[in-house]
């Protein structure tokens, strides 16, 4: 079982780990060992709060498929034990960032004395180069 947050879980049945051949270079071991971790997540057959699963249906994410199913590849260590830590918990990090909600921005003028310390900023450096262009060698 997953612990999402203190109300939400995710049971064993909702994930589906599969043990792969890791690509890219290895040694003699590398061709009989299955160490790298496919995890397949179907987000709308999970008992996941609908908010949960919206949020992360909306996302743009390659990871997800078309019907709906999170597939997350986990080959960055050597064990399998280790890459199954790490496809799970990038599993929990991804759920926690879809729900996050942002703070929406609130449009902001620029100061009064801001404006005025920018333009008197902007006369002096045009005055100083402007000097320094009357200087002939």
């Amino acid at each position: 079982m997953l612990t999402i947050s203190n109300t939400v879980t995710i049971d064993e049945w909702e994930l589906e780990l599969t043990a792969i051949r890791s690509q890219g270079a290895g040694g003699q071991n590398v061709n009989k060992v299955a160490s790298a971790i496919h995890l397949r997540f179907d987000i709308n057959r999970s008992k996941l709060p609908d908010f949960y699963k919206e949020r992360l249906l909306k996302l743009n994410d390659s990871r997800i498929t078309k019907e709906g199913v999170l597939i997350i590849k986990a080959q960055s260590h050597r064990t399998q034990e280790l890459n199954r830590e790490d496809a799970l918990s990038r599993l929990k990090d991804l759920i926690l960032s879809a729900t996050k909600v942002n703070k929406a921005r609130r449009a902001t003028k620029p100061s009064r004395n801001s404006q005025r310390k920018r333009m008197d900023k902007k006369t002096k450096h045009g005055q100083t180069k402007a000097l320094r262009g009357n200087i002939k060698f």
